[in-house]
């Protein structure tokens, strides 16, 4: 602890209520409590965390806290044993505001039995005397919309809201919640709620954009164009996020053909009505599912000639450009790409570096794609458990097991981000090449500390580590597993 040093930075009155902490800080403050003896979330362990961090920290800013809280968003015992200790810090050291607690509740949300946890983060609202945010209730629609066995309880939450939290149930917050169903493949619910609810809460614009959206992430087109003509019927008129909902849509349920044809109807209607003109967000949509349907070509012409039409690209533009050319052309055009893009001076984003570290990973230009991660890091783009996942993934499938394994500890330690369920799944997966009984262990270990961190792995491949242990002589950890 006393090797942690934070730094601030003063304005030029001399004042230090804006103190500014370097990205070192944040990441020693998450290293404390990444190697602090328990994560077990207790009072004692809280307060005495609370202890640790005072030490080296005289004061954690809510943007300093949040930023932390980020940083273990990997590790939801830690960020919650964090959080926790931040309600023990003095009132002049933190002061607990309702974004933080609004981060809390969604780590919370996503652990295996979320509600006793939920509810105690929820009651520190009235306890602290804090507002509910705009989020607040819209997370947990989507952490529990998001699974399979509790749509219901979202639905229930909500309408439970007024007599249990008195908040006011109103149309944005039912349109979160049809946004949360929508989002985790239960339209045909959320249109059963607005047609059980419409005398309550008259649909607008944003409820059939909502609706739109759900109808099309289950490829159901139709039913999204169904609700064009209900809009019509109720005097709603379509915006251009609701045009590009249904564009995107098509794209989704892989009818090209209709996605071009509406396309072409947008610019053509577009001459007389603003609303259906084609903005960066059409154009990106398109560009991005002609390349992934093959139309390379055509996705390519569109892309030259969309700055003649008055739309100029965007950073998201280029991303899905340069994605679909790694994945249906040659990489070296899309680094061509990438070149030009830094020329028209654009700065890359960690979706940009990511899509094309992927791309030079497929194709087995893996040095190159390191290289390129260490560039985004000097260029002050921060990799993300994506970009790690990318290389670790194809290291492995190039044999390159001590590089990934060496890549995977890096993300262990929290030097960028700490590795997610998809990291632990690739390694475990991996394992299995050669299943020797030192990788059988190491299986062991990952699914051992996946749960530590709060994931749950699924049966299948808790089973199929099992009979790896069993299989190689590894009866001893095959028990410890198990226990």
């Amino acid at each position: 602890e006393q090797s942690i040093k934070l730094t601030f930075s003063r304005c030029k009155n001399g004042k230090n209520s804006r103190q500014k902490y370097h990205t070192n800080s944040y990441r020693e403050i998450a290293a404390l409590v990444l190697n602090y003896p328990s994560s077990n979330l207790t009072t004692a362990s809280a307060r005495s965390l609370s202890a640790s961090l005072l030490a080296v920290a005289p004061a954690l800013p809510t943007p300093v806290a949040n930023r932390v809280l980020k940083l273990l968003w990997h590790h939801a015992p830690r960020a919650l044993l964090f959080f926790h200790s931040l309600l023990h810090l003095p009132a002049r050291a933190h002061a607990v505001s309702p974004c933080t607690i609004d981060l809390a509740l969604d780590l919370s949300a996503r652990l295996r039995h979320p509600r006793q946890l939920t509810n105690s983060i929820l009651a520190l609202f009235p306890r602290l005397r804090l507002p509910f945010t705009p989020r607040t209730f819209p997370i947990l629609f989507e952490r529990f919309a998001a699974s399979q066995r509790r749509p219901d309880i979202a639905v229930r939450l909500f309408l439970s809201l007024h007599r249990s939290h008195r908040v006011v149930q109103d149309l944005p917050l039912f349109n979160s919640l049809l946004d949360a169903l929508g989002k985790s493949r239960h339209a045909s619910k959320a249109a059963s709620l607005v047609r059980a609810l419409e005398r309550r809460f008259p649909p607008d614009v944003v409820t059939y954009n909502t609706l739109a959206d759900g109808w099309c992430r289950v490829k159901d087109t139709s039913r999204a164009l169904d609700l064009l003509r209900q809009m019509a019927e109720s005097g709603i008129t379509p915006t251009k996020t609701t045009y590009n909902i249904i564009l995107k849509g098509f794209f989704r349920a892989g009818q090209i053909q209709h996605a071009w044809n509406f396309f072409l109807q947008m610019k053509k209607r577009g001459a007389k009505d603003e609303s259906c003109k084609p903005d960066i967000i059409s154009y990106t949509t398109i560009i991005h599912g002609l390349g992934v349907a093959g139309q390379l070509d055509k996705a390519r012409k569109l892309f030259d000639e969309m700055s003649k039409e008055g739309c100029t690209p965007s950073v998201a533009t280029y991303n899905a450009l340069i994605q679909v050319i790694c994945k249906k052309g040659n990489v070296e055009d899309a680094v061509t790409v990438f070149d030009d893009m830094v020329r028209q001076d654009y700065v890359p984003n960690v979706v940009t570096y990511t899509v094309l570290i992927r791309g030079l990973c497929h194709a087995g230009k893996i040095d190159r794609a390191m290289k390129l991660m260490e560039r985004m890091k000097d260029e002050g783009c921060e990799p993300v458990v994506q970009t790690y996942n990318v290389l670790i993934r194809y290291s492995f499938e190039e044999g390159e097991i001590e590089k990934a394994l060496c890549l995977f500890e890096r993300m262990s330690k929290g030097e960028d981000c700490l590795p997610n369920q998809d990291t632990y799944n690739i390694i475990i997966s991996a394992m299995f090449v050669r299943k020797r009984a030192e990788d059988m262990a190491t299986a062991a270990r990952m699914v051992m500390e996946m749960v530590e961190r709060g994931y749950l792995p699924r049966r299948f491949m808790l089973n199929r580590v099992l009979n790896g242990l069993m299989l190689t002589g590894n009866q001893q950890i095959s028990r410890d597993l198990l226990r």
